[in-house]
């Protein structure tokens, strides 16, 4: 297989890194659950910043090109994790995080109980503690946990089934639309599905959904937001039926002062619009932060 970043061992887990670009202060790409490989992924958005800014992926233990986790999927512990990973491969913060949905909690956490190592925030359409706690009263861990048993099952039997992969990829490997578009060589598209189908439901990725709510409720413990941040939010459906994922967007920019704006391209939406956000994200940047 051929490999895109660097290994690192923090403690018994190996973690990859990719890094690109150049500039004093980092920006960290830090995944949505169960995106294939991040490096890959968004490499559509962070090809648009590393002109210039540095460039930071990390692929948290079960993701992308990294090794399984030999720890929790506590929120305490994926951060940890990535902080270590970080510095081991000579990245030193402060760093800007740039968190894609489940991830939107491991950023709140971090940038609130170590605040000295982070300037800023870009939301990448990223998970809102307080709407994941919303979301766990209507779709309680129980239901949940049966879901996913029924996710893991139908993600084994497509593997296997070689005409039912292909009748349903534009669901599936090509959800995010990274096979569409000429972003990743016909190469590199091959090994995405191939790391699709390695990682997807896997036990790191099964725990985290499991540990949402508890995570989101650690985040929120710490506060809210408290550097500056820019937001992008989604039209994302939810099954919450007292707020919309984009109205809790909206309200918790607010609270915390940071900029947003709204899309109507869906939760991989940097697949879409990476020009603008780019763009946004470098304005933003150029006000917020001195490079």
């Amino acid at each position: 297989m051929e490999y895109y970043g660097n290994l690192v061992n923090v403690g018994k887990n190996q973690l990859n890194i990719y890094t690109e670009g150049t500039g004093k202060i980092a920006i960290v790409f830090m995944a949505g659950s169960g995106i294939t490989s991040p490096v890959l992924e968004y490499r559509i958005l962070y090809r648009k910043l590393s002109d210039q800014y540095r460039i930071a992926v990390v692929e948290k233990a079960g993701y992308g090109f990294s090794g399984h986790a030999s720890t929790k999927r506590t929120v305490e512990n994926m951060v940890q994790e990535s902080r270590k990973a970080l510095r081991l491969s000579g990245i030193k913060p402060p760093y800007i995080l740039a968190p894609h949905s489940y991830s939107g909690f491991e950023a709140v956490y971090w940038a609130n109980t170590h605040p000295e190592e982070i300037q800023a925030v870009l939301g990448i359409d990223m998970g809102i503690p307080d709407m994941a706690l919303l979301q766990a009263k209507a779709f309680p861990d129980a239901k949940k946990k049966k879901m996913l048993e029924k996710y893991y099952w139908f993600f084994s039997f497509v593997r296997k089934n070689s005409l039912l992969a292909r009748l349903l990829k534009n669901r599936t490997v090509n959800a995010s639309g990274m096979l569409s578009r000429n972003v990743l060589s016909e190469k590199e598209k091959a090994l995405y599905t191939e790391l699709f189908y390695r990682n997807i439901a896997n036990r790191e990725m099964m725990e985290e959904s499991l540990r949402m709510t508890e995570n989101a409720q650690k985040a929120c413990s710490t506060g809210i937001l408290k550097c500056p941040a820019c937001f992008f939010i989604s039209d994302m459906p939810s099954p919450v039926k007292t707020m919309t994922w984009q109205e809790a967007g909206i309200l918790y920019a607010r609270k915390c002062g940071g900029e947003y704006h709204l899309s109507s391209e869906g939760h991989f939406m940097y697949s879409k619009i990476p020009e603008k956000m780019a763009e946004t994200f470098k304005t933003f940047l150029s006000q917020k932060i001195t490079k």
